[in-house]
């Protein structure tokens, strides 16, 4: 198994990480994040499980980063997601995991906001050598076809200079994402067609690396058994049709599993064999971090009411201190992490070249 430096991965290294993914048939599970108390919890559950992860945010997380009493509300989706990829690239290292960056969903009206991003990741990449970012995701699904791979092109062609990734979609994830997404969405725009992956293909092929979200039934949240109807015999369709239209290798697109929470285990193991590297799974810990801030205020009510309990007048404080009630629910994220990080086989996987591997080998 390859190895790689602890930190953010971009790049030949990105690359590296996707590929031992594909080969050893595990996936990354991609994480929503909206402050430094999810981002923590993310990496402290990576680390824990000796698992690579995906950290992303979309553009309302960005912007409740840079915080909602931000002045302008465009430049603090922008800002706030820099912020969280600067706190990213100071700890990744020190939890010694490796970490994929990645802003999620952005539909055409938030063509800007990747545009604005891409000028951060620029500068970086002229300063440092690196983008800030690993990737972005541009989600033009919802459009035609023509006029979404036409944009992926020409945003790839930006990317690529400065060894960035690009995610498209095909077909359309259902449900609704921070502004992104609608639940009136007809069923057949639910599975992406094979030709429309091998069409992707054919166009950014030579231009840079990019991954594809193909629709299987994929559905955003979490809905009562049946409601949700997933067929990862898409993705190998699709994965199939690529093979032999261009004589590649076995499963030669690297894919993505939108709409993770709540899926089948049967569902998620099946389409680790058709070249998944990443599934999403904000909604689960979302509720997750709910969870353990809701059960804590629960049990602790009077020190959410009363700095003086006043059935003892004993002071409160240590209880309604903000650290330990968002703890909680840090705790509780990553409960939920650590049972992604099995059922996506990822777990002990880490390509991370720590203190640990270095004396092993």
């Amino acid at each position: 198994m390859p190895t790689l430096k602890p930190g953010v991965v971009t790049g030949n290294d990105y690359r590296t990480l996707l590929k031992a993914c594909k080969d050893g048939k595990y996936a990354l599970p991609a994480v929503n994040v909206t402050g430094t108390n999810t981002v923590n919890a993310v990496l402290e559950a990576a680390a824990k499980n000796k698992s690579d992860v995906i950290i992303q945010c979309s553009n309302s997380g960005g912007a409740f980063f840079a915080g909602k009493g931000f002045p302008d509300s465009f430049e603090a989706k922008v800002i706030g997601a820099v912020a969280m990829a600067q706190h990213v690239h100071l700890l990744a290292e020190q939890y010694g995991i490796c970490v994929v960056l990645h802003t999620d969903h952005a539909d055409k009206k938030l063509i800007p906001w990747v545009e604005a991003l891409m000028e951060h990741n620029e500068a970086s990449y002229e300063q440092l050598g690196t983008p800030l970012f690993t990737s972005h995701m541009l989600d033009l699904s919802a459009e035609d076809i023509d006029f979404n791979l036409s944009e992926c092109r020409n945003m790839l062609e930006r990317m690529a200079k400065i060894d960035m990734s690009i995610e498209i979609e095909l077909g359309v994830t259902g449900g609704e994402e921070d502004g992104v997404g609608s639940d009136d969405i007809d069923n057949d725009k639910l599975y992406t067609q094979p030709e429309d992956v091998l069409k992707a293909y054919e166009i950014l092929k030579d231009i840079g690396h990019f991954s594809v979200a193909a629709s299987f039934g994929n559905v955003h949240g979490v809905y009562k058994p049946g409601n949700v109807q997933l067929r990862p015999e898409i993705l190998k369709n699709s994965q199939a049709l690529v093979q032999q239209t261009f004589n590649t290798d076995e499963n030669p697109l690297d894919l993505v599993f939108h709409g993770g929470s709540g899926s089948e285990k049967e569902k998620i193991e099946e389409s680790l064999n058709y070249g998944i590297f990443k599934m999403n799974i904000d909604t689960d810990t979302q509720f997750a971090f709910a969870e353990g801030v809701g059960r804590y205020v629960l049990e602790n009510q009077v020190a959410f009411q009363h700095q003086i309990n006043p059935e003892n007048g004993e002071p409160t404080k240590k209880k309604y201190d903000p650290r330990v009630w968002l703890r909680a629910g840090e705790e509780t994220v990553i409960e939920r992490l650590n049972e992604a990080f099995i059922d996506l086989k990822s777990k002990g996987k880490s390509l991370a070249l720590n203190e640990a591997k270095s004396k092993a080998a």
